[in-house]
């Protein structure tokens, strides 16, 4: 049934006395927004508390008084210095930093080993700043609420007559902490970045920090980027994306050029001239790099946990990573893969467990055994046309884990079909030494002697293959630079 004339006018005025429209700290004009400002510092602060829980905060009390230090800083000199800023370096590996609304701004301990002075995090954090003081979130999850909202106009069932309609609304406001993380992390449109590009360059300013520092941190996450093409043509996967709305490299990009470029010179020089490199370096030094113990370590093709204990070896020349929610390991080739996870507690066998969980058929075939001391029941199936693949559960310390490896065909599933049985019968309870002897990748600083070069520091380094260019990443000589006698460099152990 079409909505008549009246009654659509009637719904989008509704819609429209559920809108707002607030000052922006920044410019001044009117935004439409669908929140108070105490309503935007009460869902940041509910959002942090997620935050902490998924990510952790690293454990680490000076670097963090450090960084919350240069953020209180900048902060003072933004738009918006009366709210409560917290500034934390969380518990990741990843390469990123992201803000709530509302003042809590997060920088990975990833970020911070690829940047090379305090004005660079004084960078990110000030961009993350101008995010919150232009009400970035707000904005975009209003406008995200409203085209919900206008979305039911057409139809007079939706829109009057049953009442999920204005649950619509409701769920929609309820869901301000998932739009809001997912804004956030993935980055916004190209204007909302330059404008928190030219606020951060702005408080850099203000603080006495050069605003190019912003220049050269997107310069640091566009080579991010292109080193990541260079390490994904050789995995053969998808390379990932940093500040990827910039298609060309920062120092070609004229419009970011003008935006920092309007910042001006700091207004009062304090001693930050130089980026405080030195200072820098020494907060960051020891700190984890990579992989951190509490999540499982990778070393070679053995993955190795030491809270939980266990260790499990892939397929030499697999590629392996070691994510938040399982470590998989992929063939050279692309064609096979195998994954490892938790599966829940024990219930029953093995074999009873997998049953139940996979839902497998009675027919189904499943073999129990006992490997390296360990109960474990073990499916396969190869299927016609579709992906075969084997499957095990592993009873572990009063923990289930799944194994499961598969083919992309059946051509591909035969040819690493051995390969695939190993790594799942590898699975092994770890002796107390090989525990007490795992250790995570820390970051050192050095002084380059002279005539190093990063092909020498490559040859001793836990960075695999591509260790040249990633130190050269690391020290912001990408991709071909090299170092300079008595240069501070950062390595890794």
């Amino acid at each position: 049934m079409a909505l008549p004339a009246s009654g659509l006018n009637l719904l989008l005025g509704t819609v429209l006395l559920l809108t707002g429209c607030a000052i922006n700290p920044v410019t001044g004009g009117r935004d439409f927004t669908l929140m108070s400002e105490a309503e935007e510092i009460d869902k940041g602060r509910q959002a942090a508390s997620d935050i902490l829980k998924e990510y952790g905060r690293y454990d680490l009390p000076p670097l963090q008084a450090y960084v919350d230090a240069v953020g209180q800083r900048l902060a003072r000199e933004s738009h918006r210095p009366q709210l409560d800023y917290h500034f934390t370096v969380v518990d990741s590996p990843q390469v990123n930093a992201f803000a709530l609304p509302g003042g809590h701004v997060y920088v990975t301990r990833g970020m911070l080993a690829y940047l090379n002075s305090e004005a660079e995090l004084a960078a990110v954090l000030g961009h993350e700043i101008g995010h919150v003081t232009a009400r970035h979130g707000v904005r975009q999850y209003s406008a995200a609420v409203a085209t919900q909202a206008v979305a039911t106009v057409g139809s007079l069932a939706a829109s009057i007559l049953m009442p999920q309609a204005g649950g619509q609304l409701a769920q929609g406001l309820q869901s301000f902490l998932g739009l809001t993380g997912n804004a956030l992390l993935s980055g916004y449109g190209r204007g909302h970045e330059l404008e928190a590009d030219r606020l951060g360059a702005e408080y850099l300013a203000r603080t006495g920090y050069d605003p190019q520092a912003m220049i050269q941190v997107i310069g640091v996450l566009k080579n991010q980027e292109l080193f990541d093409v260079e390490i994904a043509r050789q995995e053969g996967r998808e390379p990932r994306r940093y500040h990827g709305i910039f298609a060309t490299h920062p120092d070609n990009d004229t419009r970011l050029q003008e935006v920092v470029g309007e910042a001006g010179r700091p207004v009062r020089p304090s001693g930050r001239a130089d980026g405080r490199r030195t200072e820098f370096l020494q907060q960051i030094e020891g700190i984890v790099f990579g992989d951190s113990v509490a999540h499982g370590v990778v070393r070679g093709n053995t993955f190795r946990h030491r809270e939980m204990g266990f260790a499990v070896s892939f397929p030499p020349g697999w590629r392996v990573r070691n994510r938040p929610d399982e470590v998989a390991a992929l063939s050279p080739e692309g064609d096979a893969l195998v994954a490892l996870r938790l599966f829940g507690e024990p219930r029953g066998s093995p074999a009873d467990l997998i049953r139940a969980r996979l839902r497998l058929a009675p027919s189904d075939r499943v073999v129990s055994m006992t490997r390296n001391g360990l109960p474990m029941a073990l499916v396969t199936a190869s299927v016609q046309n579709r992906e075969p693949y084997m499957v095990a559960v592993i009873y572990h310390d009063d923990q289930a884990f799944l194994l499961a490896g598969k083919g992309a065909s059946p051509a591909a599933y035969d040819r690493h079909r051995d390969a695939l049985a190993d790594s799942i019968g590898s699975f092994r309870t770890l002796a107390d030494a090989e525990r007490a002897a795992i250790r995570p990748l820390t970051i050192k600083i050095i002084t380059a002697a002279g005539g190093v070069r990063y092909a020498d520091l490559a040859r001793d380094s836990p960075l695999g293959a591509s260790a040249e260019n990633h130190l050269r990443l690391l020290n912001g000589h990408y991709p071909d630079g090299e170092p300079m006698i008595g240069q501070r460099l950062k390595i890794v152990e």
